[in-house]
């Protein structure tokens, strides 16, 4: 049976609409004025990357963060540079886990979200993307934070050296509303290893770290600030454990109050946990709030 020319060109478009449905669509542009935080997606090739709005909620504080003054203080003033379009810092906050680093970060979306600032959280196996990211907000009004949790990579993980380059080295400058911040257990953000050291050489009386020494501080080194984070002591703990058990209580409207039996029990807490830190604290709280709340809890 023969196929007039008008069926042989309906099939055609027939075929053109079955595969453009199956050709990935873009995403749709963020309306910033509503999302406070998105996550950067890549995309599948030849689907360019997105970024996922995310749902947050603004209710952490800088002053429900304590035994953390200092930092605070350090990262505040850099953001509140950055908001106001002055020149800031990319920051590394590193140290020991649960003592706050991601926390701060949340807690300075909350207090300068209504002053244009905005958070893109990003992996790091992502970061080979940022030109891409890069593109996307390049021409936007509002003052971004990408930020990038529990940044570390191997000894033989060759993207830090993509992040490297993005941090500081390329002709391409990085956009002024953008700024990075991350965090990491290890200072260096690699690995560090006796055998690092064997290849320093002593010249004229001066010490020249090896190569591998080099190339791992050369990466923290394009973080213009770092924040360090440090263990609590049992008292910074024990200030913790109260703050979160009465601000839990409240919103219960929880009777309750601070005696040695219970400062016993937190203390118990965090010793079968083998650390003391702001993490382990508002766990506490929580167990010990939700298990008082319970009929015939104590």
């Amino acid at each position: 049976m023969s196929v007039t020319q008008a069926e042989f060109m309906q099939q055609i478009l027939d075929y053109l609409a079955r595969v453009e449905q199956r050709w990935p669509q873009p995403a749709p542009a963020l309306d910033w004025h509503q999302v406070m935080a998105a996550r950067w997606m890549p995309g599948q090739s030849p689907a360019p990357g997105w970024l996922r709005p995310l749902q947050v909620r603004l209710d952490l504080q800088l002053n429900d963060l304590h035994g953390i003054e200092r930092q605070k203080l350090l990262l505040n003033s850099n953001t509140a540079q950055f908001v106001a379009g002055y020149p800031a810092n990319n920051a590394l906050l590193w140290g020991a886990r649960g003592t706050g680093k991601s926390s701060l970060v949340r807690a300075l979306l909350a207090r300068y979200a209504s002053q244009g600032m905005r958070l893109i959280e990003i992996d790091k196996a992502d970061l080979l993307h940022l030109p891409e990211l890069l593109q996307q907000i390049a021409d936007q009004p509002w003052r971004f934070v990408l930020f990038c949790d529990d940044l570390a990579f191997e000894a033989d993980d060759a993207a830090y050296k993509s992040l490297k380059t993005v941090l500081d080295g390329t002709a391409e400058a990085s956009p002024d509303n953008l700024l990075l911040y991350a965090t990491s257990n290890r200072r260096h953000l690699l690995p560090e290893k006796r055998s690092d050291n064997l290849a320093a050489e002593l010249v004229d009386g001066e010490i020249h770290p090896g190569e591998a020494v080099e190339e791992k501080v050369a990466l923290s080194d394009r973080f213009g600030l770092w924040v360090s984070f440090y263990p609590f002591s049992q008292d910074q703990y024990l200030t913790v454990v109260q703050h979160w058990l009465g601000l839990l209580a409240a919103q219960y409207q929880l009777n309750w109050e601070w005696t040695p039996a219970l400062q016993q029990e937190a203390i118990r807490w965090a010793t079968t946990r083998g650390n003391r830190n702001g993490r382990c604290a508002w766990q506490f709280a929580r167990a010990w709030v939700g298990r008082a709340l319970l009929p015939g809890g104590d």
